[in-house]
């Protein structure tokens, strides 16, 4: 099958009139498809795509374009708090660990379970460095410390996914100390919650669609939940709200925009579509 050939500005708006999408005004349209890939935009036209591939009766590109400008203020919006669980688990992980095993006990395969790939968290452990060598604390510990990193040195280059995985990697009752400990929940919980989240933390970093998106992976429900937990974006903000220790923040700071979001845009956006009960205040309240 041969590749698609790239169309020109005045063609893309073409093809969506094409496929009955009701363009306001073609010369706003024009200078959004400068500025947002053309690809990348109709994605969110997906909710409204019959099984011919057009567009349902009244699809107008501006209240597609909303909905786009919606999930990029949702990814804005979500990405502070997953900011601020990385950095405390960064901090919490390390602390605990190096007060067991010492400084350099990440480097012992013994201090980690079976399921431990020591050769290749190593390798992980040497492309951050790579990556990292011009900066001024990699630099320090490579002259003066044979390249001997302290593990809450070593981990600021942990991305979340790397910081997931050395959670779940741990011995298991070193896991159990921590979940209840910090986030008063079980050991396989949180590992299933922090899977999770390493996605949502890659979509919003990535600029993916939140919007009408199945996340590939479900999260574990807690045995005394009264909420099922699915995939959609909705499922990941209530883990987020979860793990989240401060409540003042949570609550007087995200929940507030959150909510004022979600009503400048109420117009546009359907909550089926991001997975959000008519109750959902009351879920992500602390």
């Amino acid at each position: 099958m041969d590749v698609k050939k790239p169309t020109t500005f005045e063609q893309q708006i073409d093809k969506l009139k094409n496929r009955d999408c009701i363009i306001e005004d073609e010369k706003k349209a024009l200078t959004v498809l400068r500025r947002v890939n053309y690809y990348r935009l109709t994605a969110y036209f997906l909710p409204f795509t019959d099984n011919d591939g057009n567009y349902i009766s009244g699809t107008s590109f501006n209240r597609v374009l909303r909905i786009y400008e919606f999930d990029k203020k949702l990814r804005c919006l979500i990405f502070p708090i997953v900011e601020e669980l990385e950095i405390l688990l960064r901090t919490e992980l390390s602390y605990m660990h190096s007060h067991k095993y010492g400084e350099l006990g990440y480097r012992s395969a013994e201090n980690f379970n079976s399921h431990h790939n020591h050769d290749d968290f190593f390798k992980t452990i040497n492309s951050c460095i790579e990556h990292n060598k011009n900066q001024l604390f990699v630099k320090h510990h490579i002259e003066k410390y044979d390249s001997k990193f302290p593990l809450w040195v070593i981990i600021e280059l942990f991305s979340f996914g790397n910081v997931s995985r050395f959670y779940a990697d741990m011995i298991r009752q070193d896991k159990k100390q921590f979940a209840n400990k910090i986030f008063h929940i079980s050991d396989k919980i949180l590992e299933s919650w922090l899977y999770c989240l390493t996605r949502l933390r890659n979509y919003c970093a990535h600029y993916s669609r939140l919007y009408f998106n199945q996340f590939s992976a479900i999260p574990q429900t807690p045995k005394n939940s009264t909420y099922e937990y699915k995939s959609n974006v909705f499922d990941y903000i209530l883990l987020l709200k979860n793990l989240s220790l401060d409540k003042e923040n949570w609550n007087n700071n995200f929940l507030i925009q959150l909510e004022s979001l979600i009503e400048e845009y109420s117009d546009s956006i359907s909550f089926s579509h991001i997975g959000f009960p008519n109750d959902w205040i009351q879920h992500l309240k602390k």
